[in-house]
């Protein structure tokens, strides 16, 4: 109870002050100031019974609706709040300054300037726009991002080798099937020799994916699509009825990845074969810091030879530092995902490159170079909870690996 009168404090603040800038601006149009709190009422009211009946099991399109919203109505209001918060911090100094001077001219605290409370207004409402989009639009703006790695030790028989890496899939929060398909087309147009699926196919149930697998069928790549598991995948964000109810989901994921046609490697590797050379793909269950840790990478690397290629897919960037880049065998490129960007961030290339993300992931969108070992963190190619990507865009990552 404690905690629910906190919040309740909290939010009645920010909508008090709010509501000041909607009053000093509009002082003559009545009906815009109910409407403010008809609207922000209304909005919590609907938010109470969602989060009332949420379950967490269920993490699919209703859901993102309703923290959109919440989104949508709360970011723009704490900007207002800093502008009239700090108003008012200047009024009062100003109060105790012309009390003490003796030059106090009505009222303690002056009013409140339009022009203050016009600025606040506009300027929140750049962030309004900016995830209205990413809601209706940036969720499905699917990028396609290149890099070309070389090697000293790369077989020749695989230089200009492509691979195409996709992540997050996240199949629960997909709502538009035609902008669906047309992310899938873009794999398929890169025409990379080979399709790799760094984790998080679901949310937290197999069931999830059942409405997209003839649409995921449509991958391709000549040489073979495989997967890993991501820590959304084993259902531990949800409470089941029994322990076979969730083995029987893990059973459901596992067949679903083969209808998929992708080979799921579970703390295994296999060796991928061109022109009678072959490089090692390995593959971990999840392994996170502060997340499950079913990954295995000495088991996965198994009886590998240590002169061998390596390319090693953990679902988790917190693993490559913990473990992988000083790994007693040599894996020459990490591919992760995971992170998400936070689906909100900045990048602009050769200017800034910033997300909330970087708050608890050093390494957490792009390419990483350390101790000669590459890492690549996808964006992810679905999104969670929030139904939207702001700056942060769902991302399909192709790799050229190339022989110096």
């Amino acid at each position: 109870m404690v905690r629910i009168a906190i919040v309740l404090v909290i939010v009645i603040l920010i909508d008090w002050y709010s509501y000041q800038a909607f009053k000093t601006v509009f002082t003559e149009h009545s009906w815009i100031k109910i409407g403010f709190w008809v609207f922000s009422i209304s909005l919590y009211l609907f938010v109470a019974y969602g989060f009332l009946t949420f379950s967490r099991s269920n993490l699919g399109p209703n859901f993102g609706r309703l923290i959109s919203l919440l989104v949508l109505s709360l970011i723009p209001k704490l900007i207002v709040l800093g502008f009239m918060f700090g108003e008012d911090i200047l009024r009062f100094l100003t109060g105790i300054f012309y009390s003490v001077a003796g030059h106090q001219e009505g009222g303690f605290l002056a009013d409140r300037r339009k022009f203050v409370s016009q600025t606040a207004l506009i300027i929140s409402a750049i962030p309004f726009l900016g995830i209205l989009h990413g809601v209706l639009i940036g969720k499905y703006r699917y990028r396609v991002i290149n890099h070309t790695l070389e090697f000293d030790d790369l077989p020749e028989e695989f230089d200009g080798f492509k691979i195409t890496q996709i992540s997050d899939i996240h199949s629960g929060s997909f709502d538009n099937k035609k902008k669906l398909e047309y992310g899938i087309e873009l794999i398929n147009e890169q025409e990379s020799d080979i399709i790799l699926f760094t984790g998080d196919l679901v949310n937290n149930q197999a069931t999830e994916m059942e409405p997209w697998i003839d649409t995921f069928k449509k991958l391709k790549a000549p040489m073979g699509k495989y997967s890993i598991l991501g820590n959304h995948d084993y259902g531990d964000y949800v409470s089941w009825p029994s322990k076979a109810a969730k083995e029987a989901n893990m059973q459901r994921l596992y067949d679903i990845q083969r209808e998929l046609g992708f080979k799921l490697l579970r703390n295994e590797n296999v060796k991928i074969e061109r022109l009678g050379a072959t490089i090692d793909l390995i593959g971990v269950e999840n392994w996170g810091k502060g997340f499950g840790q079913y990954g295995d990478l000495k088991k996965a690397a198994a009886n590998l030879s240590d002169q061998s290629f390596k390319i090693l897919m953990s679902h988790d960037p917190s693993h490559f530092d913990e473990q992988v880049k000083n790994f007693s065998q040599f894996i020459h490129l990490t591919l992760s995902g995971h992170t998400h960007g936070m689906q909100f961030g900045i990048e602009i290339p050769g200017f800034i490159k910033w997300s909330p993300a970087s708050l608890r992931y050093p390494k957490w969108a792009g390419l990483y170079e350390e101790l000669g070992r590459y890492l690549h963190v996808n964006r992810g190619f679905g999104f969670l909870a929030f139904p939207g990507r702001v700056g942060i865009w769902p991302e399909i990552t192709v790799i050229k690996l190339k022989r110096k």
